[in-house]
């Protein structure tokens, strides 16, 4: 079974912990299965449901296609004032109207090393998920905490339980369970 996963950095921050863990994902996709990174959320203009129509704005549009052509999504990011950051929850609004995302799998990691876990963050993540009709699978969903630390001189995580953890919720997005 051939399988795309798209992964999506919720952070715009510079050597950020959420796109080491998605670099370090992307290394273990296992074989007949690609993965790759959308990289323009800085790029996207502020939702405006009167510019949701036929004539997208080019990076939205480049946005939906990316959506439409990956099999799986794969999100991380970090959570700020209690929430998603609005770059972030911006892509998703983006991502409401247009039913790229109906259907299908998608999970997330987690690597908030912070007290709350970034609860509030993946809790809106979670409900703005259902309002696309996305597939969350649960079993790729995942607490896997990460430090600056953890982020190696390659900007990938070598951590054994870290690349383990990885491991399992990339398998559970691109593998037979995620097709069902």
């Amino acid at each position: 079974m051939r399988s795309h996963l798209l992964m999506i950095c919720g952070s715009v921050r510079a050597g950020s912990t959420n796109a080491a863990v998605l670099q370090t994902a992307a290394t273990l996709v296992p074989a007949g299965a690609t993965a790759d990174s959308y990289d323009e959320l800085t790029a996207l203009p502020h939702f405006n449901p009167d510019d949701d129509g036929q004539n997208l704005p080019a990076p939205v549009a480049r946005l939906r296609s990316r959506l439409a052509e990956a099999d799986a999504l794969l999100f991380s990011t970090p959570e700020y004032a209690g929430a998603l950051p609005g770059a972030f929850k911006n892509l998703l609004d983006w991502s409401v109207g247009g039913g790229e995302m109906s259907g299908k799998p998608v999970g997330w990691i987690n690597s908030s090393w912070a007290l709350t876990g970034a609860a509030g963050a993946y809790a809106e993540l979670r409900t703005v998920l259902t309002y696309t009709d996305a597939r969350i699978i649960e079993a790729a969903c995942a607490q896997l905490p990460v430090t600056r630390a953890d982020v190696a001189a390659d900007g990938l995580l070598h951590d054994p339980a870290i690349r383990a953890g990885l491991a399992g919720v990339v398998a559970a997005l691109v593998g037979p369970a995620a097709a069902g």
